[in-house]
């Protein structure tokens, strides 16, 4: 049986529509806590920040954690798919550099979930941003420094 509802060819019904808000999350190979560094996390927001002043999406809210990130976006001018590589490969490249090493840096793939347009898209924001509180790494979530939202 090819298509089993965990494995890729689920993937294949993927589609990207312009316009439409994604909450997306990748992860870092073995989940490295490569993000505990101050200085990588900041060097993967700068690629965020990147991809939305390409033109390729409005970001609405992001959360940095020590092995993952989440992207809550509008897609604009691209695929899922491209933003997602360019943003992967982009970050990885600046970040082995920084950290001097070659590695793979991101597992392979993403997870991305369409939101509906009856959500209310600040809850899906605060959900988000709260991931830090959630994990336990702050008390309160304006003490975590890798995180924003357009509405908070």
């Amino acid at each position: 049986m090819s298509g089993s509802i965990h494995g890729c060819p689920l993937r294949t019904g993927r589609v990207s529509e312009t316009g439409r808000i994604y909450l997306l999350t990748a992860v870092v190979k073995d989940r490295e806590p490569t993000f505990s560094n101050f200085h990588s996390a900041r060097l993967l927001i700068n690629e965020l920040r990147r991809t939305q002043s390409e033109g390729l999406v409005k970001s609405l809210a992001w959360v940095v954690m020590p092995d993952h990130f989440h992207w809550l976006i509008e897609l604009q001018d691209a695929s899922l798919a491209t933003v997602m590589r360019r943003t992967k490969s982009c970050s990885a490249r600046v970040i082995n550099a920084a950290c001097k090493r070659n590695n793979h840096f991101w597992q392979k793939g993403y997870h991305d979930r369409a939101i509906r347009y009856d959500e209310d898209l600040a809850s899906v924001a605060r959900y988000v941003v709260a991931n830090p509180l959630r994990a336990g790494l702050v008390q309160r979530l304006g003490d975590y420094p890798h995180w924003d939202a357009i509405w908070l």
